[in-house]
C-alpha cells in the first residue's frame, strides 16, 4: 500500500495492524513530508522491528526523473516524472523574486481540447493520485534543498482540468496545508481551470480561499467555443457568474488568464469586449502572449499589438498585467516536454 498521499489519521488506521502508536502516524508524515525520506529504514525515531514491518506492508511512490530541461538563466526548470505505471507528467520550478514556484500537473495529458495546448494533443491517459500530485512537489523540494531553500507557492496550473480530478485535487491542497506537511498558507496555492462550472461551485464552498485563474482566453463565446470546447457545455456567462460566486464566498480576487493569439483574440475591439465582461467584477486579467504549438499553427501577436491590448483594457479601467515569461527558450508550456521526449528518447536535455 501506498503511504504518500495520506494524512495522519488514515495512516494511524492503517499501522495499527502492525501494533504502531497513534502517534507514529505524524512522525512518518513528517520524514515523508518534511524531511524528504522514502525509505522506511532511514525513519531514525521509529524502532526498528517496526521499520521493517513498515517496509514490508508499504511504499512510498516518489516518481522517476526521465527528462529535465533548464533555461539559459537557471530560473526555470522543467521535470518529466514517472511513475510506476509508466505514465509521466510535467513540473515545472520558476525561481522568483518573492521565492520558488513549482507548477504542478493534475492529469496524465488532458481531455479538454483548447486549441493552443500541447497537453490536449493525446487527449487524457488518466488522473493523478493526491498522493501523485503531492510527490511533484517532494520532487522539487529535494532539489531545492540543496539550495538551503523550500517550495513557497503551488499553481495547479500543469497539465490535466484540476476541476475533473476534483477530489484527489482536493486532497493534495489540505494536505500541503497541514502542519505535518508544508504547512501552506491556502493564500500560497493558485488552481487554474477551463471553466468546470460545477467544480467552481464545489470549491467555493470547501472553506479554503485559494486563489483562483480561469483560463478565459476570448471575450465572448463565438471565439472561446472554437478555442476551447468546454464552452460549449459552460459558455462565458456562467463561467463568470461562477467566478463571481467563488470571489463572493471567499473574498479573493479572480484572475481571467487570456491567451493572446494573432488575429484571433488580439484586436483592440476584442480588448473593449473583455472589459465590458468584467467590468465591475473583482477580477484581474493576465495576458499571456500564446507560446506556439507547431501543431496548432497559431501565431503569436507582435509586441505591438499585445502592448496595444494592454493599452485599451487599462484605458478602460480593468485591472490587467502581461504574465512575466519564464523558460520560453526551454517550451515550458504544458505538454511539449512530454510529447517530445515520449516520441523520442528519455535523456535529461539540458539548455
Amino acid at each position: 500500500m501506498d503511504i504518500l498521499g495520506m494524512f495522519t489519521d488514515e495512516i494511524a488506521k492503517s499501522i495499527a495492524s502492525g501494533s504502531l502508536e497513534k502517534y507514529r502516524a505524524e512522525q512518518i508524515a513528517k520524514w515523508i513530508y518534511q524531511k524528504g525520506v522514502y525509505s522506511f529504514k532511514d525513519m531514525t525515531n521509529i524502532p526498528n522491528t517496526k521499520r521493517q514491518f513498515l517496509s514490508d506492508h508499504y511504499s512510498i511512490g516518489m516518481p522517476s526523473p526521465m527528462a529535465c530541461q533548464h533555461s539559459s538563466d537557471n530560473k526555470t526548470s522543467k521535470y518529466l516524472l514517472a511513475f510506476n505505471d509508466g505514465a509521466a507528467v510535467e513540473t515545472v520550478l520558476m525561481r522568483q523574486s518573492y521565492g520558488n514556484s513549482v507548477c504542478v500537473s493534475t492529469q496524465v495529458g488532458c481531455a479538454m481540447g483548447c486549441s493552443f495546448c500541447a497537453s490536449t494533443l493525446n487527449g487524457v491517459m488518466r488522473n493523478l493520485t493526491g498522493g501523485e500530485i503531492l510527490a511533484q512537489v517532494l520532487f522539487i523540494n529535494k532539489i531545492l534543498a540543496a539550495e538551503n531553500s523550500s517550495v513557497n507557492t503551488i499553481v495547479i496550473m500543469g497539465s490535466g482540468e484540476p476541476l475533473a480530478n476534483y477530489n484527489n485535487v482536493l486532497r493534495f491542497i489540505r494536505l500541503c496545508h497541514e502542519q505535518y506537511c508544508f504547512n501552506l498558507s491556502f493564500r500560497n496555492i493558485t488552481l487554474s481551470t477551463a471553466g468546470v462550472v460545477p467544480g467552481i461551485h464545489d470549491l467555493a464552498n470547501e472553506g479554503i480561499p485559494i486563489n483562483l485563474a480561469i483560463s478565459l482566453h476570448a471575450p465572448n463565446n463565438q471565439i472561446r467555443t472554437k478555442l476551447m470546447p468546454i464552452n460549449s457545455k459552460y459558455p462565458i456567462e456562467m463561467v463568470v457568474d461562477a467566478a463571481d460566486y467563488y470571489a463572493d464566498k471567499t473574498g479573493r480576487r479572480i484572475t481571467y488568464e487570456y491567451t493572446l493569439i494573432a488575429d484571433i483574440n488580439d484586436s483592440p475591439s476584442h480588448a473593449v469586449e473583455l472589459a465590458k465582461l468584467l467590468k465591475g467584477r473583482l477580477a484581474n486579467v493576465n495576458l499571456i502572449p500564446v507560446n506556439p504549438v507547431p501543431e496548432r499553427g497559431l501565431l503569436r501577436p507582435t509586441r505591438e499589438r499585445v502592448n496595444k491590448f494592454l493599452q485599451v483594457l487599462q484605458s478602460c479601467h480593468t485591472s490587467v498585467t502581461i504574465r512575466r515569461e519564464m523558460g520560453s527558450d526551454i517550451q515550458a508550456a504544458c505538454g511539449q516536454l512530454r510529447k517530445n521526449v515520449l516520441t523520442n528518447t528519455g535523456e535529461c536535455l539540458q539548455n
